[in-house]
């Protein structure tokens, strides 16, 4: 069998697909299913792509892309990250500003969906749909929580582990002002000895500036336990904006940190 003259059996793979309630595949099960070489397999998912009726979000990873997503050109991000990720079978979480929105806290909607993973990978850009990675340590230990999606069960941080991200990768979340705008609307929902907790898988310093930041927002109810978290492990004082230059500012007691910047939530 010819799968490029024979076009319809690829069309009618993926219909049965999503009929099935799976929206992801892989070109090699194609492949399989209809007993065709993989050139006539790539020949054929490449006409698919033209119609916008499959994407590809990572070579040899397929997506079925229903109508009302057409306009993207891709499945969203939330709906196929757990699918890639599985069978990449890396350990993952959706992070950053992106899990602050699960939690209500995300100050404008990110333009892509943040994942973090063990090592880095390259972003991956569908369409419209863009995810962005960041690499991190002892990624397995980190506490998450699970939210449905149309397509599966999606990996977030909690809000505990995601405020200490937050400030560990400002870099990533648009600056150390908007990391405190997110802050004032996230630490509603932060708990105390959770906070401290999941401080325990990250590093030091970072729980000595969210600290900081909790105090400076005015949420000291929920940085006791976090701030003798910081006596025992801090050895030394961190900075506040750690590649800022010049002078290292006042130093805060309470947090052993220097407050080399000034920081102002964007409300």
């Amino acid at each position: 069998m010819n799968l490029a003259s024979h076009h319809p059996n690829a069309r009618q793979y993926i219909s049965n697909l999503a009929a099935s309630g799976r929206y992801d595949f892989a070109s090699r099960e194609v492949q399989s299913a209809l007993g065709v070489s993989a050139d006539a397999v790539k020949l054929a998912l490449n006409r698919l792509a033209k119609q916008k009726l499959v994407a590809s979000p990572s070579r040899g990873f397929w997506v079925i892309v229903p109508p009302e997503y057409r306009s993207l050109g891709c499945l969203p991000a939330d709906q196929f990250v757990p699918a890639l990720m599985k069978r990449a079978q890396e350990a993952y979480y959706v992070g950053l500003l992106s899990a602050a929105q699960y939690y209500g806290a995300a100050h404008q909607r990110p333009q892509a969906l943040s994942v973090v993973l063990a090592k880095n990978r390259a972003p991956i850009q569908c369409g419209m749909v863009r995810v962005d990675f960041v690499a991190r340590k002892r990624v397995a230990e980190v506490p998450l929580q699970s939210f449905n999606t149309p397509r599966g069960t999606l990996q977030v941080s909690s809000p505990e582990a995601t405020a200490l991200d937050l400030v560990g990768y400002a870099e990533h979340a648009g600056g150390l002002n908007q990391v405190a705008t997110v802050l004032s609307e996230l630490a509603e929902t932060l708990d105390a000895e959770k906070l401290a907790a999941a401080a325990e898988t990250a590093p030091v310093p970072w729980a000595q500036r969210l600290g900081y930041l909790l105090d400076h927002l005015g949420f000291s109810a929920k940085t006791a336990a976090l701030k003798a978290h910081v006596r025992k492990h801090a050895r030394v004082s961190a900075l506040l904006l750690p590649k800022a230059p010049g002078a290292r500012g006042r130093r805060n007691k309470d947090w052993r940190l220097y407050v080399n910047a000034k920081v102002e939530a964007e409300l």
